[in-house]
């Protein structure tokens, strides 16, 4: 059996993909096969991840639509179409059983090229508000997954099926000893903030003016983004005459799989912008969290994703154009010092996903897959 697997651009489509990717080879171990894995896109993204799946990397052109008007539009709609060519003489030769996408621009040449083979398509919303890559994938999909309750009226409701967040396996078993794997102490409450795989630097400022009035009661763990590495470390340098001061904050660009699945462990409370993929990661983690999206106006799912998660845990929404590093200071305060408030944030979380999700999605695709050998 062969199984397309598409969708990337950002770390929140390619690792949902990877964690389908796990269940695909749990189901080929127990049922001594050997299923044929693909990654379909114009760029790796992670060839370690790939790697250590079996993965094979299957190149396709894809073009970018901007939400603002910029002439790279005009040669992006080229490129996709270019992709809609490649993909198609590359889908006949592979001709899998199943296509799997997770949205975003780098899945439209490959969905389309797809619907036009009639290999069957399944497609994953990990968002509250569609991505406009889904909403034209959703015409020909099969079978449509969704994480968020919110998003199934965007959708004809008889493909529609709620199976979570598929989630990678680190993400589930316990790091047998996560403080020393981060090279952190075990003093003080632990705050994470993380940014997502690239970093967000609004959301880095926001906490450099507020690491004056908490590292005197807080391990910081700050995951910044390798690109701004420096910057952030010069600043916070700065902020002090007494270097140790900065005892408690550890700063790193990006952090691998198990060292970031060890920092939720340890995590008393996540700092974080709204992606999907992080929001169901803390939401198995059970650990409350303070979310800072987005603005709409650059992406309006990340506000969407955010009211609808602090509706369903109980989580704080800390608007980007409301915020100041007192704010912020004021509610990580609130917060860890409130027992009450804390575990209403805990048991918020526990109702929200499961750990089966990328399970219930290796089963469909195998299944489709069946049918159409």
């Amino acid at each position: 059996m062969r199984i397309v697997l598409v969708g990337g651009g950002t770390g929140g489509h390619f690792y949902p993909l990877m964690a389908v990717g796990e269940a695909l080879r749990e189901h080929d171990k127990r049922e001594g096969r050997e299923t044929e894995v693909f990654y379909m896109g114009p760029d790796v993204y992670s060839a370690e991840s790939l790697n250590a799946l079996n993965i094979k990397f299957v190149y396709c052109s894809a073009g970018k639509k901007r939400k603002y008007f910029s002439l790279l539009n005009y040669f992006d709609t080229l490129k996709t179409g270019y992709g809609v060519i490649v993909a198609f003489v590359k889908l006949l030769k592979l001709y899998p059983d199943a296509v799997f996408s997770k949205g975003g621009y780098t899945s439209v040449p490959v969905t389309i090229a797809a619907a036009l083979l009639r290999i069957p398509v399944v497609i994953h919303e990990s968002d509250a508000v569609p991505g406009r890559a889904n909403k034209l994938a959703s015409r020909f999909a099969r079978i449509i997954g969704i994480a968020h309750n919110d998003v199934a009226e965007f959708f004809p409701k008889e493909k529609v099926i709620n199976v979570g967040m598929p989630i990678r396996q680190a993400f589930m078993k316990p790091v047998a000893d996560p403080h020393t794997l981060l090279g952190i102490g075990k003093d003080k409450p632990v705050i994470l903030v993380t940014g997502g795989s690239s970093g967000a630097e609004r959301l880095n400022d926001f906490v450099l003016a507020a690491l004056p009035k908490l590292l005197s009661a807080y391990t910081i763990v700050h995951q910044v983004g390798e690109k701004n590495v420096e910057k952030v470390s010069a600043a916070a340098t700065s902020l002090f005459t007494d270097q140790s001061a900065l005892a408690n904050y550890y700063l790193f660009g990006h952090l691998p799989q198990e060292k970031f699945a060890a920092a939720f462990q340890v995590a008393d409370l996540i700092v974080t912008r709204a992606g999907s993929t992080t929001l169901f990661e803390i939401a198995l983690s059970q650990k409350p969290s303070i979310l800072v999206p987005i603005p709409e106006e650059v992406s309006r799912d990340q506000r969407s994703n955010a009211y609808a998660y602090a509706r369903a845990t109980g989580a704080i929404v800390l608007e980007e154009h409301n915020l100041s590093d007192d704010i912020l200071v004021a509610e990580i305060n609130r917060i860890l010092g409130d027992s009450q408030v804390y575990q209403t944030m805990v048991e918020g979380t526990k109702a929200l996903t499961s750990d089966q999700a990328a399970y219930k999605l290796a089963d469909i695709l195998l299944e489709i897959g069946h049918s159409h050998e």
